[in-house]
C-alpha cells in the first residue's frame, strides 16, 4: 500500500526481520518503534499489532490511527529510513491524539525528526 509519494508500506517478512535484526528500538507506554536505515531515498512503514492487543477490530483501528499518525507527520521525519512500529496492549484503549503523541515522542527519541 502506497502512503504517499514519499514513502511505501513494509509487507514482506525478512524486511521486517532485518529492521528487527539490524534497527534500533525505543519504546514508551503505547508503541514500541524500531528504526533502520535503508538504501532508498524513501521511508518504509510497517506496523504490528498483536492479536494479544485485541481482536480484529481493535487491531485494524489502532493500525490505521498509527499509519494516520505517520502520514500527518511525515514531513517532519527523515527519509531513507524503515520504520517499524509495534503496539502495546495498552495502546487499545486509547484515542488518536495519544498514538500520534506517542509516535511523536519516540521519532524524537530514535533523533529522526527534522524540525
Amino acid at each position: 500500500m502506497k502512503l504517499s509519494k514519499n514513502s511505501d508500506s513494509l509487507k514482506k517478512y525478512s524486511d521486517f526481520k532485518n529492521v528487527y535484526d539490524f534497527g534500533r528500538s525505543k519504546a514508551n507506554k503505547y508503541l514500541v518503534m524500531y528504526v533502520c536505515e535503508n538504501q532508498l531515498s524513501m521511508n518504509r512503514l510497517g506496523i504490528s499489532v498483536s492479536k494479544k492487543v485485541g481482536n480484529s477490530v481493535v487491531r485494524h483501528r489502532l493500525a490505521r490511527l498509527i499509519r494516520e499518525s505517520y502520514r500527518l507527520n511525515e514531513v517532519v521525519l527523515s527519509s531513507g529510513l524503515d520504520i517499524v512500529v509495534v503496539a502495546r496492549k495498552s495502546a487499545s484503549e486509547v484515542r488518536y491524539h495519544e498514538i500520534e503523541s506517542a509516535f511523536m515522542h519516540l521519532s524524537k527519541l530514535h533523533k529522526i525528526t527534522i524540525k
